[in-house]
C-alpha cells in the first residue's frame, strides 16, 4: 500500500488532515518523522471487524466508510470518515478492535502512524490527545444519527444524506461509485437505490453515467435531504478544527 512516487510526483501535505493540520508546531515536528505516506485504493479493506488495529490512519484524500456486517451477509454503513479525521481510534481508545470493518470508499492517501507512536502521543495529555476524543464524540454522533436516520427516514432523505456527506469529502461533484455499492452501504436493494436515483436524475439534481454520480444541484439536494445530515454536520463543525486550518 505503500506509495511509488515518480520523480516530480510530491508527496501530499499531511496538513491536508484537519487534525494533522490543529497541532501545535512542536507536536507536529515531532510526529512528522513517523508519519508514513500509504494508498488508498478504492474497495481496500483495510481492517476486518475484531482486527488488532496496528496504524492510525490520517486520509488527505479520499474516504473510508465503517462498515457493520450481520452473519446472513448483510451490511450497512455505520459512518464515513474522510480528511476531517481518522481511522483506527481502537488504538487510543483502549478497546483493541472495533466490532465495523473498515473499507476505501473512495480512493486516496493517508499518513499512518504507528499504534506505538500513537499511544505515546496519547500519553502525554498535549493536542492530538484532545482532538482525538473530539473527533471520536463527532464520529459517534455521526454513527447514533445514521441508525436514528435508517429507522425513521425515506430512503429518498438517506440517498440525498448519503451524497451530501460524500460530497462533503472530496474535491469534485462528481462521485465514483456503483448503485450496487450504495445499496450493500445503505442496507438496501439495489433496485430500489436505483429507483431513487432515477428520480434525482428526472428531477435535474444529478447525472448518472456508468459507475459515476455526477451531483448538478447541490442546493436543492440539501433542501430534499432529512435534517441527519445539519445535524451531523453541525457536531462536526462545533467539535473539530476548521476546514480552513486544515490548508496551511
Amino acid at each position: 500500500m505503500l506509495k511509488n512516487k515518480a520523480p516530480n510526483d510530491l508527496p501530499p501535505n499531511p496538513k491536508l488532515n484537519r487534525i494533522l493540520a490543529s497541532l501545535p508546531a512542536k507536536d507536529y515536528e515531532r510526529l512528522l518523522p513517523d508519519l508514513e505516506l500509504v494508498e488508498m485504493p478504492l474497495g481496500w479493506t483495510m481492517s476486518e471487524s475484531g482486527d488488532h488495529v496496528n496504524y492510525l490512519h490520517f486520509p488527505t484524500s479520499g474516504i473510508v466508510a465503517l462498515i457493520y456486517s450481520l452473519e446472513d451477509g448483510s451490511s450497512s454503513e455505520t459512518a464515513l470518515v474522510g480528511n476531517e479525521g481518522m481511522v483506527g481510534i481502537s488504538i487510543f481508545m483502549g478497546g483493541e478492535s472495533m466490532p465495523t470493518s473498515t473499507e476505501v470508499q473512495s480512493a486516496g492517501q493517508a499518513y499512518r502512524l504507528s499504534r506505538k507512536i500513537m499511544k505515546r502521543e496519547f500519553a502525554l495529555g498535549g493536542q492530538l490527545q484532545h482532538v482525538a476524543l473530539l473527533f471520536t464524540q463527532a464520529l459517534i454522533a455521526q454513527t447514533s444519527q445514521t441508525a436514528v436516520c435508517n429507522q425513521h427516514h425515506s430512503l429518498d432523505e438517506r440517498v440525498c444524506r448519503w451524497l451530501l456527506m460524500t460530497l462533503d469529502r472530496t474535491d469534485n461533484s462528481e462521485l465514483t461509485v456503483t448503485q450496487e455499492t450504495i445499496g450493500n452501504l445503505l442496507g438496501v436493494r439495489r433496485v430500489s437505490v436505483t429507483q431513487v436515483l432515477g428520480q434525482l436524475e428526472k428531477d435535474h439534481l444529478i447525472e448518472r453515467a456508468r459507475g459515476r454520480i455526477t451531483v448538478l444541484d447541490r442546493t436543492k439536494l440539501e433542501k430534499r435531504v432529512c435534517e441527519c445530515y445539519a445535524v451531523v454536520q453541525d457536531e462536526y463543525e462545533r467539535l473539530l478544527p476548521s476546514k480552513r486550518g486544515s490548508k496551511n
